[in-house]
């Protein structure tokens, strides 16, 4: 069965290629990789055509939030995929998100049309959109993860995301995955989900790693990185006809 909300605090590292073997290497009878391996995340963000709610959300608010429909891989017009609102409040993350196919999906954002099923979230996905008048498929972004699983807590789940691209063109799940790069080569996004405090053998394994805290959003970034490329190409064009 899919779960469908979620409750949680959410703490994001970078790391590089070292530093992910060392912590995996630690995991060994305390975390338990993903049956599935290694897998791609196709997500397609959206957002109004002024990119209003990826603005504010990094603006820092207090509460934030985001909208994005998500496959497992690329999909066909009739397969399965997520749609999910992601909130975050004081720190704590709470997402909520239902199964539907992809055309019954991009009918919904691009026609307006009425979600397959009228339960609580649909609902609450249905006033968000409204809320902001109307959505478009704004960006796309994939990457490869590994996930572990904690043996002695199912709260704790930790995700290294690699390969992260975005693009701007394109923005349908049934497309080839691919893009820009986001990060680094050999570096990879470290996420620890977990519904209390973390276990005291990670954060010492964390310091003597030297990984620090960091904030960091996908879509955040990929944003801010086209807004500058924007800037710099109009001062370039400003720069030529002066």
């Amino acid at each position: 069965m899919d779960i469908t909300t979620f409750k949680r605090t959410e703490i994001k590292f970078l790391v590089n290629a070292e530093q992910r073997s060392a912590l995996e290497a630690a995991f060994a009878g305390k975390m338990i990789p993903d049956e599935h391996g290694e897998s791609t995340i196709c997500n397609v963000y959206c957002d109004t055509p002024d990119f209003r709610i990826i603005r504010k959300s990094l603006e820092k608010p207090v509460y934030k939030e985001k909208f994005r429909i998500r496959s497992y891989g690329r999909v066909k017009e009739d397969g399965k995929v997520f749609m999910e609102l992601k909130k975050k409040y004081d720190g704590i993350v709470y997402k909520r998100r239902i199964s539907l196919r992809q055309n019954e999906a991009a009918d919904f954002i691009n026609s307006g049309s009425s979600l397959p099923n009228d339960g609580q979230i649909e609902r609450e996905i249905d006033y968000f959109t409204k809320f902001y008048g109307g959505l478009v498929p704004a960006m796309y972004i994939c990457y490869d993860r590994n996930a572990y699983f904690s043996e002695e807590d199912p709260g704790l789940r930790v995700t290294f995301d690699r390969n992260i691209l975005w693009r701007t063109d394109n923005v349908r799940l049934t497309s080839r995955p691919s893009g820009r790069q986001l990060l680094k080569p050999g570096q990879s996004l470290m996420e620890i989900k977990c519904g209390a405090a973390m276990p005291l053998w990670f954060v010492k394994l964390l310091s003597e790693l030297q990984i620090r805290q960091i904030s960091f959003s996908k879509y955040g970034t990929a944003y801010s990185t086209m807004v500058r490329e924007m800037n710099e190409k109009t001062n370039e064009r400003g720069a030529y006809c002066a």
